[in-house]
């Protein structure tokens, strides 16, 4: 199990906050597994900062290519349970 810290923008990390979003659809560059979990960090685009609040959330099963042909090459879907969610101090 690895420990995966990415950007997440304000309009998916809302969704994910209040449970409507249950998957991450991302460039696997990092060769995702089930059991990974993600720290998304909630990133502004217009300010280029962090907000302050993330979720940590467990990769519970994966979906790439092999199983989806319609799915851009390099990319997975990955269904997602929620672990924390925490607002930090920048």
């Amino acid at each position: 199990m690895r420990i995966h810290e990415l950007k997440c923008w304000p309009e998916y990390f809302e969704p994910l906050r209040d449970g409507r979003k249950r998957f991450e659809y991302r460039n696997n560059d990092r060769q995702f597994i089930v059991g990974d979990l993600l720290r998304l960090r909630e990133f502004n685009g217009s300010t280029q900062q962090y907000t302050g609040r993330e979720a940590t959330v467990q990769v519970d099963y994966i979906m790439n290519g092999e199983h989806f042909a319609y799915l851009t090459p390099g990319y997975v879907i990955m269904s997602i349970t929620k672990v924390s969610l925490e607002v930090k101090r920048e």
